[in-house]
C-alpha cells in the first residue's frame, strides 16, 4: 500500500469530520496527517512503530491508525463517519468547488442530501441565500454537478436532446444516401435513458470505419454494435436493410413488453412482415388490423385495447395547446426575473396569462413571503395588470406543506390568493402512513387548488416520498385538487404512469413548469411530451385553458372556498 493511500483515509476522515462540525482542532490533524503521508518518501509500510511514531505530523496515536489501516484495509473512526454520513454527501466530496463547509451548509440548512438534488436547487437558486455561497459560486458548483452527473451512465431526456440531433446531421451529412433514425426510448419519449438506439441502413463496415475514425470505442454484441465516445456515453446501432427499414424502427420503437402483445395477436404474421417493404408505418397497423399507435405510447400492452378493430386514439395534448404558464417564481423569492420581466416574456412567447407562485414563509431557504411582502407583492402585480392588459398575471403561491398537512398561512391569507399550489419540499423521509396523512389532509384544505409535484421525486437523483397514488387520485377527485405535471425536466412529476388512473377519474391534470427563470417557460415541451406517454388531451390540462375558462376556473375556486 502506497503513502498516497493512506493519506486519502486520514484526508476523507478530515473532510467527514468537519462536515459533521467535529472539533476542528482533531480534523486539523488528520489533515496534516494526510499532508504529511502524501509528501513522505519513505513508505510507512516498511517502518517499524518506533520510527513511525516519531515522524512529525503523526505521532503514536495517528501510528497506531496507520498500522491498523495497512493491516486491515480499513479505519474503524472513518467506517464510523461514513456509516452516519448520507450515500449522497459522500458523493459531494467527489464535486469540484465544494468544500466541507459548503457541503455543511448544504447538508445541515438546505436538507438536501444528493448531488441531483443540489443541481436542481442551483436551478432554483437557492444557494445565493447562504453564506458563503453567491451567484458566481453557485454558478460554478452547477456547472461541476453537469459535469459529474454527465458521467454517471444515465441520462434526462433533455440531457440527450442536442446529442440526438448533432448526431442525425452527422449521419445525414456523411451518408446522405443511407436511412437513420433515433428509435428505441428516446423514441418513446422516456424521462431519462442509459443509452442511445440508432436505426441505420449504413454496412456494419462503414459504420465502425466511421466510428473508429472519431475515437469511439466499439464492441460487437449479439444483435446491435456498441459504441462508446470519450464521455461514456453508450450508441448502440441496429442494421436494416432499406426495404426493411420502416418495419425494423416501428419493432425498435416499441417497448419489449408490447412487442410481445404484438406478436401475439391473431393478425400478427412475422413473416408476412419481415418479407413486406412498407412506405410508412400506418400500413403496419393497416396490415395488423389495429388503430395508429404513436412512438411515444408503445410502452404498456394496455394500448392495444385501446385500438382494437382500428379504433383511433384521441389526439393527444401538444406544446401549442398550452395557453399559460402556471407555477412561476420571481424574485420576490428565489426567482432569478422580475414579474414584469416575466410577463412580458410571456406575452411576447403568445400566452395569455401568468401565474406567480412565490414560494411561501416556511421556505426559508428560497426566501418565502412573510404576509407583508405578499400584500406588497399584490400591489406590483394589481399595478401590471393594468399596465399589461388585457394580459393577466394571477395572484398564487406555492404554500409549503407542514408536517401536519396544514399549509403554510391562516385562511385570511390564503383566501387573497387566486390560486394556491401547495407542495412539500421539506422532511421527506416520513413513512407512506404518515406522509399519505399529510398530503391528504392538504388535498381537503378548501383552499388548496393544485397538489404540486405529488412526490417530490428528482429524476436520476431522488425517489420521492412513499405515495398511495389511487388513495391520492381519489382524494384529489372528491375535493377538485389539480394534480401537477411538474415540467422541469429533472421533476416531471406526477408519474406520467399514474395520469390516465387519475383522467379516468375527471381529475385535472396541469402541466407547469416551476420556471424560476424567463428560458423556464420553455420547460412545458417536456411535460408535454410525457403527458403525451399517457394520453393526455389539451381539454384535460388546466394550462391548456384559455384566459375566459381560467377565469372561470378560479370563480370555481373561490366558490370551493366558501362551501
Amino acid at each position: 500500500m502506497h503513502n498516497y493511500e493512506i493519506a486519502e483515509y486520514f484526508s476523507l476522515l478530515a473532510k467527514l469530520m468537519d462536515i459533521h462540525g467535529e472539533n476542528p482542532f482533531k480534523t486539523k490533524s488528520y489533515a496534516n496527517a494526510a499532508f504529511t503521508l502524501d509528501k513522505l518518501t519513505d513508505p510507512v509500510t516498511e517502518m517499524d512503530p518506533a520510527q513511525l511514531f516519531s515522524v512529525r505530523g503523526i505521532g503514536e496515536a495517528i501510528g497506531k491508525k496507520i498500522q491498523q489501516i495497512i493491516a486491515t484495509n480499513h479505519l474503524d473512526v472513518l467506517d464510523e463517519y461514513i456509516q452516519k454520513t448520507p450515500p449522497g454527501i459522500l458523493e459531494m466530496i467527489k464535486i469540484k468547488g465544494l468544500g466541507p463547509k459548503k457541503i455543511a451548509t448544504i447538508w445541515k440548512e438546505l436538507e438536501i442530501e444528493s448531488v441531483g438534488e443540489l443541481l436542481y436547487a442551483c436551478d432554483e437558486n437557492r444557494l445565493i441565500h447562504y453564506k458563503g455561497f453567491g451567484a458566481k459560486t453557485q454558478q460554478n458548483i452547477k456547472e461541476a454537478l453537469e459535469f459529474y452527473l454527465q458521467h454517471q451512465g444515465s441520462y434526462l431526456y433533455q440531457e440527450l436532446e442536442n446529442i440526438t440531433t448533432s448526431l442525425l446531421l452527422a449521419l445525414s451529412q456523411n451518408f446522405p444516401e443511407e436511412r437513420h433514425s433515433i428509435s428505441g426510448a428516446y423514441a418513446r419519449q422516456m424521462e431519462s435513458l442509459d443509452f442511445l438506439e440508432v436505426l441505420t441502413t449504413l454496412s456494419e463496415k462503414k459504420l465502425l470505419s466511421w466510428l473508429e475514425e472519431k475515437n469511439f470505442h466499439c464492441k460487437q454484441e449479439t444483435d446491435y454494435i456498441s459504441s462508446k465516445g470519450s464521455d461514456q456515453f453508450e450508441i448502440r446501432w441496429y442494421f436494416s436493410s432499406a426495404n426493411q427499414f420502416i418495419f425494423n424502427q416501428f419493432k425498435l420503437s416499441c417497448s419489449e413488453k408490447l412487442w410481445e402483445a404484438i406478436c401475439n395477436l391473431p393478425t400478427f404474421k412475422l413473416d408476412q412482415m419481415e418479407s413486406t417493404s412498407f412506405k410508412e408505418e400506418q400500413d403496419i397497423f393497416d396490415l395488423l388490423e389495429i388503430g395508429f399507435i404513436p412512438a411515444a405510447q408503445r410502452e404498456l400492452p394496455t394500448i392495444l385495447d385501446k385500438v382494437a378493430n382500428r379504433k383511433k386514439l384521441a389526439t393527444p395534448i401538444q406544446s401549442t395547446d398550452i395557453k399559460g404558464i402556471i407555477h412561476s417564481h420571481s424574485t420576490w423569492s428565489d426567482g432569478i426575473h422580475s414579474i414584469e420581466e416575466m410577463a412580458k416574456a410571456a406575452i411576447e412567447k403568445g400566452f395569455e396569462y401568468l401565474v406567480i407562485s412565490d414560494h411561501s414563509k416556511s421556505a426559508f431557504y428560497a426566501n418565502g413571503l412573510s404576509i407583508e411582502r405578499i400584500l406588497a407583492q399584490h400591489k406590483e402585480i394589481d399595478a401590471l395588470n393594468k399596465k399589461l392588459a388585457p394580459f393577466v398575471i394571477f395572484k398564487s403561491i406555492e404554500s409549503d406543506i407542514l408536517n401536519d398537512g396544514s399549509l403554510d398561512y391562516p385562511e385570511e391569507i390564503l383566501a387573497q390568493f387566486d390560486i394556491v399550489i401547495a407542495s412539500v419540499h421539506s422532511n421527506l423521509k416520513m413513512t407512506e402512513e404518515k406522509a399519505m396523512s399529510r398530503l391528504l389532509t392538504a388535498v381537503a384544505n378548501p383552499y388548496t387548488s393544485i397538489l404540486g409535484h405529488p412526490t417530490g421525486r428528482l429524476l436520476l437523483s431522488r425517489k420521492g416520498y412513499p405515495v398511495d397514488h389511487t388513495a391520492l387520485i381519489d382524494a384529489c377527485a372528491e375535493h377538485n385538487v389539480v394534480l401537477e405535471l411538474n415540467a422541469h425536466p429533472r421533476r416531471l412529476d406526477m408519474d406520467w404512469r399514474y395520469i390516465e388512473q387519475a383522467l379516468e377519474k375527471d381529475v385535472l391534470i396541469s402541466i407547469d413548469p416551476d420556471a424560476h427563470e424567463i428560458d423556464g417557460f420553455d420547460d412545458c415541451k417536456y411535460g408535454v411530451l410525457v403527458a403525451q406517454k399517457a394520453g393526455l388531451k389539451a381539454s384535460q390540462n388546466l394550462s391548456s385553458f384559455d384566459l375566459s375558462e381560467m377565469m372561470e376556473f378560479i370563480a370555481y375556486q373561490q366558490e370551493k372556498r366558501n362551501n
